[in-house]
């Protein structure tokens, strides 16, 4: 039996949940999780800064909460609106916009200039971007099916598109938010039809070239590198943070030393509550806290493709590679935040989606799960409705 028969199979079983239960469920659990290693890793960082103990713990809850607002107004749009050629437009011109205001009036944090400061909290216009060119290339590779399944020139007017949002992310500087929205667009693009031959071409002249410009162009992308392959030859300098992280891991071995009883999170590990909070799971809670925080990004992930799948067999093209496009976002994120903090990858400043602290992240990853779940909802409705039409 094929693995798709064996999947599918699976997903249809009577005696499991809908994939809307499970995402739902999953998300719960995760973001209760975060909002507990928030509770225990960011103490001591919000103590040293003058600020109330809690104070990231209640940040990270109104993050949630503002996240949940704009993903059940992404839940109540129509969903033409999402391939609208119109709104798409105007939505990549505000992409340029705050971008571009980012490097004028932006707030600097660790070197980057990133970050907008909308009173509440820094909102990071990267994050925006993610889910705009999803929406931008899902509809490209639909209206164009033909060409991009004809010939590679078809895909290269993409990059009118692509290339001022990369260009500008870059000048922050955010190489991992360029290589995460690169990707997506590339995957989409193979998975849509485009000739392999096409797909190799465009992959060796474009996207590994500058792959390698981005990690060797500047010095501390080289010193992050070096560090990754010898995370523990100079542990009071350029590897500090990876050599901490994975001495978190260490010392939590199966079962972690106890909640709230982390050692590195005592100013030893920087972005102990954002982009390290995995090694702090890890030392508190165990390899066991490490496998369920995963899994549950894993059901997610899982979730989200059942539903793209769903969309594509009742060839809903733009719906399924829209949600498709979303997923490939999140494991991105999940694969690079894991990778860097178990030392399988260089250190990034990427979140871990839907757990680490950050505002920005969790309005725009709420977000796509509001847009996944009206998918989800209207995907049968519209099948049928078309379908009756035939008739």
């Amino acid at each position: 039996m094929s693995f798709h028969k064996i999947t599918s199979a699976f997903w249809s079983s009577p005696y499991l949940p809908s994939a809307r239960t499970v995402l739902m469920t999953s998300l719960f659990l995760l973001m209760s999780m975060s909002l507990l290693m928030m509770a225990s890793a960011s103490v001591p960082f919000a103590m040293s800064k003058g600020l109330s103990p809690m104070y990231f713990f209640y940040s990270q809850m109104m993050y949630i909460g503002i996240g949940l607002v704009a993903a059940y107004v992404a839940y109540r749009l129509p969903l033409k609106w999402y391939s609208d050629f119109g709104l798409l437009f105007i939505a990549w011109l505000s992409i340029l916009g705050m971008i571009g205001l980012t490097l004028l009036v932006g707030a600097v944090i660790n070197g980057s200039q990133r970050w907008l400061n909308l009173g509440l909290f820094n909102f990071q216009p990267a994050e925006f971007a993610k889910l705009i060119m999803v929406l931008i290339v899902a509809d490209y590779v639909v209206r164009r099916s033909a060409e991009v399944r004809d010939t590679i020139f078809a895909s290269w007017r993409l990059i009118a598109w692509y290339t001022p949002v990369i260009l500008l992310i870059l000048w922050q500087p955010d190489y991992g938010s360029v290589v995460v929205i690169a990707a997506t667009a590339i995957v989409i693009l193979f998975v849509s039809g485009v000739p392999i031959q096409h797909y190799a071409a465009l992959m060796l002249a474009l996207f590994i070239p500058a792959l390698m410009y981005g990690l060797f162009s500047s010095e501390y992308r080289r010193e992050r590198i070096m560090s990754f392959w010898e995370p523990f030859d100079d542990i009071q300098d350029t590897d500090y943070q990876l050599s901490r992280s994975l001495i978190a891991f260490g010392r939590g071995e199966f079962n972690g030393v106890g909640y709230g009883n982390s050692v590195q999170k005592l100013s030893h590990l920087p972005e102990a509550h954002t982009d390290f909070i995995l090694a702090i799971t890890g030392e508190e809670l165990g390899f066991l806290g490490v496998a369920f925080v995963l899994a549950l990004e894993l059901l997610i992930l899982a979730t989200i493709m059942k539903i793209s799948h769903t969309a594509l067999k009742r060839r809903q093209l733009r719906l399924s590679y829209m949600v498709f496009g979303f997923g490939v976002v999140i494991f991105g994120q999940i694969l690079i935040n894991a990778g860097m903090n178990m030392g399988i990858l260089p250190t990034k400043g990427l979140t871990l989606p839907f757990y680490s602290f950050g505002g920005s992240s969790i309005l725009m990853a709420l977000t796509m799960i509001g847009i996944i779940l009206k998918v989800d909802k209207d995907s049968e409705r519209i099948y049928l409705e078309n379908k009756n039409r035939e008739y």
